[in-house]
């Protein structure tokens, strides 16, 4: 393979005859790509390595395609375990931030520039724990979706755009496995192998679509967002729990839970590879009174469970003793000024609840005529809060103040605050 590559050669577009005779397009033949351009580049993991790739990243310039790697599913948390990055004249770097204290110096010099990133909210949470953060962002997989693509992995916009074929058996991997196989640092390589590429490509459809300005609004949102609040008894979210109707079973989820995040914080793994939401289910139906009671549950027998049985017992224990005024109620209490669920609003609001559906059919029929999904034009949380807010017959100039109030980027406002100011009228 080439060191540099003009992805414009290689977009290779198959094409057939319909039955009538007229040319159809398939989707673009694909060539694997199997190997990075420079070949794998070691891995960067001592502060003396560093230092060469921090002024090699300097010394280069243009956009720097970044991506990170987690251990979602194996480690506690969503730290980085590898990252990755390249940029013009500078190759690809492989950096371990578990070895790597201190990258201010390298912050320095790569904050300051624009950031080439896939599904950029993914990552930038984990980067920024690191002290890295982009000064400016260009976010490839929003630009697809901006550009109506029906297909916005990482893979398939390459595939589409540029013609290469990535293999992506690795994105699942426990990424905090050391060392870490050649095969995996290849496919992490070749992650942000064409990125850079792929934003040249991606910015010239959005100019001939009219939709770059849009896209940059929504870059600009993602990168300034701020970190989503915690959530309110995140216990409840426990896969399974509907089937515990009572009030005591309720509590013994919640300690089962809370034991379970202290245990695997402590032992930075995964909270679902310490105990099961099937155990905390069965548990909280079963309210086992005894360790012996607890350990014959079968979500209960396995080796690396029962080590800990006296444990998980003390959770249950503390919940079977709990005076009935701490028990939890049976619903999460709503949060302040948080929308009841659209379900219930004919019982509720019904007056909302014809705004509601005026509103998502106003944002459905837009969004199919500006090609892009509805969700990139107006998020559902604001199209909801709008419904529920607004004054009756209301002028646009009040949608409009509404719209901006609610987050909605100037491009959005612009697109949809006439017609949804036309259908709520009629509502």
């Amino acid at each position: 393979m080439p060191a540099t590559i003009d992805a414009s050669d290689h977009l290779v577009t198959g094409i057939s005859t319909g039955e009538d005779g007229a040319a159809t397009a398939e989707a673009p033949a694909t060539v694997p790509l199997t190997e990075p351009a420079e070949g794998v580049p070691p891995v960067t993991a001592t502060p003396e390595a560093l230092a060469e790739t921090t002024a090699r990243l300097a010394a280069a310039g243009g956009p720097l395609a970044v991506d990170a790697e987690r251990a979602s599913g194996f480690r506690y948390g969503q730290s980085a375990y590898l990252v990755q990055l390249r940029r013009p004249g500078a190759g690809t770097v492989l950096l371990d931030p578990t070895t790597l204290p201190d990258l201010g110096e390298l912050a320095a010099v790569v904050n300051p520039t624009e950031w080439v990133l896939h599904a950029a909210d993914q990552d930038l949470p984990c980067l920024r724990e690191l002290g890295l953060s982009p000064a400016a962002l260009f976010d490839t997989e929003l630009a697809s979706r901006l550009l109506g693509r029906a297909h916005v992995g990482l893979a398939a916009v390459v595939a589409e755009n540029l013609g290469y074929a990535l293999a992506k058996e690795h994105s699942a991997a426990d990424w905090s496995t050391r060392p870490l196989p050649e095969s995996w640092l290849r496919y992490a390589a070749l992650d942000v192998e064409l990125l850079v590429e792929l934003r040249a490509v991606l910015t010239e459809q959005l100019e001939e679509a009219g939709k770059l300005g849009w896209a940059l609004e929504e870059f600009e949102h993602v990168r300034t967002a701020a970190p989503a609040a915690p959530r309110v008894d995140p216990w409840r979210r426990t896969s399974g729990l509907q089937a515990v109707r009572d009030l005591r079973g309720l509590a013994v989820a919640r300690e089962l839970w809370e034991a379970r995040e202290e245990l695997a914080r402590r032992r930075d793994r995964a909270p679902g590879r310490v105990l099961p939401a099937t155990a905390i289910v069965a548990a909280a139906l079963a309210k086992p009174r005894s360790l012996e009671e607890l350990t014959r549950l079968k979500e209960f027998s396995g080796k690396g469970t029962r080590r800990h049985a006296p444990y998980w017992f003390a959770a249950v224990a503390r919940a079977l003793a709990l005076p009935e005024s701490e028990l939890p109620a049976r619903r999460a209490a709503p949060v302040p000024g948080q929308l009841p669920a659209p379900r219930s609003w004919p019982d509720k609001n019904p007056d909302a609840a014809v705004r509601l559906d005026a509103v998502r059919t106003s944002v459905r029929a837009l969004a199919e005529q500006l090609r892009l999904p509805q969700e990139n034009l107006l998020s559902p949380a604001v199209q909801r809060q709008l419904a529920w807010e607004v004054k009756p017959r209301p002028s646009i100039g009040q949608v409009t103040d509404r719209l901006s109030a609610l987050g909605a980027r100037p491009w959005q406002v612009a697109q949809v605050a006439e017609p949804l100011t036309k259908a709520l009228r009629t509502a």
